[in-house]
């Protein structure tokens, strides 16, 4: 299976900047899979399409302030570092641009009084950097939320007024550099109309990491490896899932985050041991779902591993002609874009 197999032309007008005024006032495309069909809605109607007893799960994770820019120590030169994932209490995982100047050995310093320094140590497998910070856990957070920015996609080129804007409503566990973004649809009146109406919710972590920044350069699916990322699933959510498979009714993922999470701990049977870890799960045409009966998710790049997992759940060649219908209809694509609801 080539990676060229999932691709596709996108008009560039058509990658939304910004965020709408109103989260929940995107757009939905509704695509049955079975059917074969989809349909063109918004998304406070997504309720419509639920059922009662039907499970809902959602990604809390919180986007941190993960872009640091610093200087190289001598010399002064300009240095930008992004968070990636901690290796104890200060020491980093990490993106550095421009690479070749930061080997290991390399002193940086942030901030502009030099308050916050740091030691690269190694080379990590994908091209990143290990960082020994001068200070260690809470004192190294907060260090991170006064000195860092928040990342926002390369393909976005506007500034964000209100960051905010690219955290869920439901954002409590900090440690993501990027916003499960299909989630960004939902308003708390939103969530309370789909409870009122007997859907049910529950929650999972899982950071978003490299892999939302690291495009795939292989050629061939199989050969492209994925990051590590970390997730955590609850008792209390093994057990809800556990009950919704027994009564029949569905569950339904709200983002390919919350799905790689409820598939890596998926059992034979459709539920999932609860736990915590590292994941580096990669699903793509071929993959058999083990728990996933829906899916929330936004407009995925071409030739991406989101888009990849999409495929899988659906089908190829039906998503390819869902998109392409999308960029007819001008749905707005990627972080900021419209939805689409697969059952």
């Amino acid at each position: 299976m080539q990676v060229a197999d999932f691709d596709y032309q996108l008009p560039e007008e058509l990658i939304a900047q910004e965020p709408l005024a109103q989260r929940d006032h995107s757009r939905l495309m509704v695509v049955e899979k079975t059917a074969g069909t989809w349909h063109h809605t918004t998304f406070p109607q997504i309720g419509a399409w639920l059922q009662p007893g039907d499970l809902m799960v959602f990604n809390d994770t919180r986007v941190i302030p993960a872009r640091l820019w610093g200087r190289r120590v001598p010399g002064g030169g300009k240095v930008e570092v992004l968070l990636l994932s901690p290796r104890g209490t200060d020491r980093w995982e990490v993106l550095v641009n421009p690479g070749r100047k930061v080997p290991p050995g390399q002193e940086l310093t942030f901030g502009p009084n030099g308050e916050l320094t740091a030691v690269a140590e190694e080379r990590t497998a994908f091209g990143g950097r290990v960082l020994r910070f001068n200070q260690e856990g809470a004192a190294l957070r907060a260090a991170f939320m006064a000195l860092g920015e928040v990342p926002l996609p390369p393909y976005i080129k506007a500034p964000l007024t209100n960051i905010e804007r690219y955290q869920t409503v439901y954002a409590r566990e900090e440690g993501s550099v990027a916003a499960p973004t299909a989630g960004l649809h939902f308003t708390p009146e939103l969530l309370a109309g789909l409870e009122a109406a007997g859907v049910k919710t529950g929650y999972l972590t899982l950071h978003v990491g490299l892999g939302t920044f690291r495009p795939v350069k292989a050629e061939v699916v199989t050969e492209h490896k994925m990051h590590a990322e970390y997730f955590a699933i609850s008792p209390e959510l093994a057990e809800a899932i556990a009950a919704t498979k027994a009564s029949g009714h569905r569950v339904i993922a709200v983002g390919t985050t919350s799905a790689r999470a409820l598939e890596t701990m998926g059992q034979a049977d459709g539920t999932v041991r609860p736990g915590s870890g590292q994941t580096e799960i990669f699903i793509y045409p071929g993959y058999k779902f083990k728990v996933l009966d829906g899916l929330v998710t936004n407009f995925h790049l071409p030739r991406s591993t989101l888009l990849m997992l999409v495929a899988a759940f659906a089908g190829r060649e039906l998503i390819l002609a869902a998109y392409q219908e999308a960029i007819k209809e001008r749905y707005r694509f990627f972080s900021f874009g419209d939805a689409m609801l697969i059952i």
